[in-house]
């Protein structure tokens, strides 16, 4: 019960009484006043200290900039949040809503720091530097005018060689073979798409000084691009890319607040993979009689779109939303749509993924990417990276229609500031391959086979990441051992398998599909279970996503009062 409500009944019972709790009351609203400004600060700082993440969240007023990624102005950052957590742990007599955000600010701190200090990301992942670098926001989110966006765009451009020259002398070397690809993937990918692709999207502007800007800008930035690939492709390499047990129950606690043994969550992972299995067995027996489970998936796989995989994803976008509606599973808090288009260069390194505009842009639309296979690839491995139909509807299920892309309106609507601006991993990504299966539990053409096979392969997938993470990170599991594992389990193919057993190397945390998935549905039936079952789903779904993206464990106690286990 909060604070308020306990004072308010402490005068009515007790006559005498009444100065005390007065006096509570008034100390009750002093300290959510303060509270309401630490957090407020919290988030302003962490807007001011990264330009690309305030841009993307629809802040612009530092737009063109880039975050500072040396090991002097990351120290700095996080000495200002040890500061700010020391001034969390002192924040007392909170209501029901501030002690729940009080945790949720703990753990983000906490994240932050687990990946400064004992992940050093910023030392050991070109990744990061690859984010900060990536102009993506200024050119395919409409937020101001295109005179507006290019300035800004320009100054990206400028920013680029202070930040490479940063990289350089942050990262440390030798760096694991797949770290080393995946930074020259993006970087190498950044190349062609600001030479030959930007300049286009600009052309329109008739403005000849700033044409002249970015032909000089692009000019400037390029060189220092094509210094960082050069430094990629000579950086010695190694296989040293494992946490250790450790450090990822750290990970998993300061991010997730998940303190669950590592033995017993690879047995959750098994258990899961095994029920998805024997579905898959199940399903088919009635598809494909007498065959083989690859025969049956290399069916689906290969039934492909013949219009292609973003011309197909851009109608189940239309006949998903439909369905959520049909199917009342939750409640759809704006009229904002998803587009759909091909990813560009430098970010293929995942098969799909979703840009969403955070909670200061007013009305602007997000774009479910999907990338087109490595044209260095064989043609066998490229036409089997093109996903099947039935596959392209899980992952369309799972960025948009009810996954990421609704789960997102939900957050950007929060009443509170951290739940608009940070949603989690095992939340955001636990969510979407929820979705999934919910897709499927509540009807998404019940009596077809196909459709079944394409939701149990998507789960699968997800079941061999998290044991691939676990095994790869905590049990001495190799590359080609996960590779092998992504083939055998999860029938992927051969250019899928090996993307994502790299993934598992510098993405410990894709464990958080399952691992969350696993959360919600359990929290789901303890729920719902004196509420009238799936007659309460869609209060059950608005309940959760009404909290933004902390970590799922604070979920469960604000919404059971207790403690009970999250897995």
């Amino acid at each position: 019960m909060q604070i308020w409500k306990l004072a308010l009944m402490s005068l009515v019972a007790c006559g005498g009484a009444k100065p005390p709790a007065m006096k509570v009351v008034k100390e009750t609203g002093e300290s959510a006043a303060r509270w309401d400004a630490l957090t407020s600060h919290f988030v302003e700082l962490t807007l001011a200290r990264d330009p690309g993440f305030a841009a993307n969240q629809g802040r612009h007023e530092r737009d063109g900039e880039i975050v500072e990624l040396s090991r002097g102005a990351v120290d700095a950052w996080d000495r200002q949040l040890r500061e700010l957590r020391g001034e969390v742990l002192t924040s007392k007599d909170l209501d029901d809503t501030r002690a729940f955000e009080r945790e949720y600010l703990l753990a983000l701190i906490d994240g932050e720091l687990f990946g400064d200090e004992v992940a050093q990301e910023h030392i050991k992942s070109p990744m990061v530097h690859a984010n900060a670098v990536d102009p993506t926001v200024y050119l395919t989110r409409e937020y101001a005018p295109l005179p507006t966006r290019m300035q800004a765009y320009i100054r990206h451009l400028r920013a680029i060689p202070r930040a490479i020259d940063t990289m350089l002398a942050t990262l440390e070397a030798p760096m694991p073979e797949t770290f080393a690809q995946l930074g020259l993937q993006m970087f190498g990918g950044l190349v062609p798409y600001l030479r030959d692709d930007v300049p286009p999207l600009f052309a329109s502007v008739q403005d000849a000084m700033l044409q002249a800007e970015l032909e000089s800008a692009t000019a400037t930035a390029l060189p220092a691009i094509e210094r960082a690939v050069k430094w990629l492709e000579q950086v010695p390499r190694n296989d040293a890319f494992a946490m250790g047990p450790e450090q990822f129950r750290q990970m998993l606690w300061a991010n997730e607040r998940v303190d669950t043994p590592l033995e017993e969550l690879g047995k959750l992972a098994e258990a899961d993979l095994l029920r998805n299995r024997a579905a898959l067995e199940h399903a088919c027996a009635e598809l494909l009689p007498g065959g083989t489970l690859e025969a049956c998936a290399a069916s689906i796989k290969d039934d492909k779109p013949i219009e292609g995989p973003v011309a197909a994803a851009r109608e189940q976008v239309r006949a998903l939303k439909q369905f959520v509606i049909a199917q009342d599973l939750v409640s759809i808090p704006s009229q904002k749509e998803a587009r759909v288009d091909e990813a560009p260069p430098h970010k293929r390194w995942n098969q799909a993924y979703i840009e969403i505009p955070g909670p200061y842009e007013a009305s602007l639309p997000s774009t479910y990417y999907i990338a087109p296979p490595d044209p260095k690839w064989s043609a066998e491995e490229r036409n089997g990276y093109l996903p099947g139909r039935m596959d392209l509807l899980f992952i369309t299920v799972h960025e948009v229609w009810p996954g990421h892309f609704l789960q997102f309106l939900h957050a950007n609507a929060s009443t509170r500031p951290l739940g608009r601006v940070f949603v989690g991993y095992a939340f955001a990504e636990g969510w979407a391959h929820y979705a999934e299966e919910l897709a499927w539990e509540v009807g998404l053409a019940p009596t077809d086979r196909r459709v079944h096979v394409g939701q149990l392969l998507n789960a699968l997938l997800r079941d061999v990441r998290f044991l691939s993470a676990l095994g790869l990170h905590t049990e001495g599991m190799t590359v080609a051992e996960s590779e092998r594992l992504f083939r055998e389990q999860a029938l992927t193919d051969t250019a899928n398998a090996r993307q994502q057993a790299a993934r598992g190397t510098f993405d410990p945390g894709y464990l958080n599909y399952t691992l969350g998935k696993l959360m919600i549905r359990k929290l789901r039936e303890d729920w719902t279970a004196s509420r009238g079952g799936r007659a309460a789903y869609r209060e059950f779904h608005d309940r959760l996503l009404s909290y933004g993206g902390p970590p799922l464990p604070l979920v469960r106690k604000a919404m059971l009062g207790d403690d009970s286990p999250a897995l």
